[in-house]
């Protein structure tokens, strides 16, 4: 059902941006999806629609917002194996293979993990988000694997997006890297833009874009005359940028091993293990892996923390690399 929130701005609020003064009244609705709303010209300020969220409200205006009742979405189901590590009637918490999109886009609306989760149960997904992302909270990429919540309804959808915008979410991620950082941990704080030569990549920039924070610590370092120098590393996030590891350690100057697009050319290393080599070079995935996702549970407000192994492709490398390392 459709429903219509008025507000009156009062002195304490005025000056506020309009999305950031509807958030504080209504918090149970994030800031990302008021804004999404204000932008779908659902907001009417002193009776005229508004299309900008950093529009500062003033002293008795009066606001009107409609938030429409959520699309019916017709994706196709699709059977795939899902790894489901916890389930409840609120959420789901998926370990997500390589080689799986997270939703529908371009050139692939069939075969993805949304599509998945419609064949798993299509009646349990929240609808507030993208009419092609029912659940979607957040992504990881397609060549990542990894841990990644699901909201099965619309409550436990805005409760986690509002975690997410507050970075207040515990995300650690494990990667292999060509080279060793220096030094061996630290704090990669940077603003995030798309590439001004390639639309489907992003990169650091001094002057534009978003803040992205990334603290970083090296687990292992492989190092000797039959390895090429590789490092373990494990990074918490502070903030979830698009493809903000990979675009990170592409600034350090140590791009993520199997990454098809912040990448070294792979060199020929003299007296390297055959096998080892082979594996490398055949990696068809980044060796990046979101092992541990932690958030407040919406409906317990308990903190729940679940941890992923590394998957098999990935664990025998390292077992590889450890064992030329002797």
């Amino acid at each position: 059902m459709e429903k219509k929130i008025n507000l009156i701005v009062k002195d304490e609020d005025k000056n506020l941006r309009v999305d950031v003064f509807i958030n504080k009244k209504e918090n149970e609705i994030s800031r990302t999806r008021i804004k999404n709303l204000i932008l779908s010209k659902k907001l009417k300020l002193n009776n005229k629609i508004l299309e900008d969220p950093s529009k500062k409200v003033s002293k008795n205006d009066i606001l009107d917002l409609i938030i429409p009742e959520p699309k019916k979405v017709s994706l196709k189901p699709f059977e795939y194996g899902l790894d489901i590590t916890y389930e409840d009637k609120d959420l789901i918490v998926l370990n997500k293979p390589a080689g799986i999109v997270m939703h529908p886009g371009a050139g692939n609306f069939d075969n993805t993990i949304v599509n998945a989760l419609i064949n798993y149960d299509k009646n349990s997904l929240s609808n507030i988000g993208d009419k092609l992302r029912p659940g979607i909270v957040h992504r990881i990429d397609k060549n990542t694997s990894g841990l990644v919540v699901i909201a099965k309804n619309n409550q436990a959808h805005e409760h986690l997006s509002i975690q997410f915008s507050k970075h207040s979410i515990t995300r650690i991620y494990q990667l292999l890297i060509w080279g060793k950082v220096r030094p061996s941990k630290g704090k990669i704080d940077t603003l995030i833009t798309r590439s001004s030569k390639n639309r489907q990549m992003m990169e650091v920039s001094n002057v534009k874009g978003k803040k992205a924070i990334t603290n970083y610590k090296t687990i292992e370092v492989f190092e000797n005359k039959n390895t090429p120098t590789l490092s373990l590393l494990e990074c918490k996030l502070e903030t979830g940028r698009t493809h903000q590891i990979r675009v990170h350690m592409n600034y350090l100057g140590n791009s993520i091993v199997g990454d098809d697009k912040y990448k070294k050319k792979f060199k020929k290393i003299k007296n390297i293990d055959p096998l080892l080599e082979k594996k490398l070079i055949n990696l068809n995935r980044q060796f990046l892996h979101a092992k541990t996702i932690g958030f407040i549970h919406p409906k317990k407000n308990e903190e729940m923390i679940f941890n992923s192994i590394l998957p098999q492709e990935l664990e025998i490398i390292l077992k590889m690399l450890r064992n030329t390392s002797k």
